[in-house]
């Protein structure tokens, strides 16, 4: 790749952010089609977010990704879409005539996956475990669904509530029931849920031990993603189809990426197994992606 003075810088912002894998395929999307640009990873740490969103303003960056822990501090600062307000943070920022404009792609990625695997889930019920920001893109995905019942599992009680009250405010038509955080009460609900979504941090590191045995049969998905593919959450999955959130990710990555460059979406099966290939890892089974599988 060669870098000129009309090169376009596009990246990924967070804290820490040495270990994202967005720069590795949104690179590839760029010299798919021979764009003059870069995708970089840039570390904020969490107190220098607003200085460092003006300081990739006054450096002419085109758009960027935001990852933890910025997601509901940027959504302060910026001019939100009407799917980012919703959500409360956001994951894809782009320059504005006025100012930085953003959208959140993250609770499209996760429903692409979920529609990849079970594209009928009407009727049935679900179980969510968290209660942050990427657990209200969850829902914002989740409410689209028809389910029957959201089972709804986080350790902080209070934050727990408040995701609940935000739920019954902001999605009125979907029924959300708080599961506490206990093996047994998990246990009997898991069991009775199809579908099953992670979105708290634990899994991030290789050592992790999910906290609880899930139960059931149906499919389970989490937001959070290893290189080979298992974490503790697929690990605790038992006989289901279990997903890492590499697919998540790549399909959040590429609707950020139409979302800069008008529309222009990029093959998110063809990226998927490029990555599974590049990392080494088995593939996943998203026969609603494509027909490589």
């Amino acid at each position: 790749m060669k870098i000129h003075g009309t090169t376009k810088i596009y990246g990924i912002v967070g804290w820490p952010v040495a270990h994202s894998l967005s720069p590795l395929f949104q690179g590839m999307f760029l010299q798919q089609r021979g764009l003059d640009a870069v995708y970089l990873p840039f570390g904020v740490r969490p107190e220098l977010i607003e200085q460092a969103l003006d300081g990739l303003w006054a450096l002419g960056v085109e758009g960027f990704n935001v990852t933890v822990p910025h997601k509901e501090a940027v959504f302060e600062k910026v001019a939100c879409d009407s799917d980012a307000r919703m959500i409360g943070a956001v994951n894809t920022v782009r320059r504005g005539i006025d100012g930085w404009q953003a959208t959140n792609t993250d609770w499209k990625g996760l429903l692409a996956v979920i529609k990849g695997i079970d594209d009928d889930l009407s009727g049935q019920q679900a179980l969510l475990f968290g209660a942050g920001g990427t657990a209200r893109a969850a829902l914002h995905a989740l409410s689209t669904l028809n389910l029957n019942k959201l089972f709804i599992c986080n350790r902080n009680p209070d934050r727990l509530q408040a995701l609940l009250e935000f739920a019954a405010k902001s999605y009125p038509d979907i029924c959300c029931e708080a599961v506490a955080w206990q093996q047994q009460a998990v246990t009997a609900i898991s069991g009775k849920c199809r579908l099953l979504v992670n979105t708290t941090s634990i899994g991030l590191h290789s050592d992790d031990v999910f906290p609880f045995i899930l139960a059931g049969n149906g499919l389970s998905v989490d937001v959070v993603y290893r290189p080979d593919g298992s974490t503790a959450f697929t690990r605790a999955s038992g006989d289901r189809h279990a997903v890492d959130g590499l697919p998540m990710l790549i399909a959040q990555g590429a609707e950020s990426f139409a979302w800069w460059h008008d529309g222009d979406m990029p093959d998110r099966a063809e990226t998927l197994a490029w990555m599974e290939t590049h990392l080494n890892r088995p593939s996943v089974e998203l026969s609603g992606w494509g027909s490589r599988l």
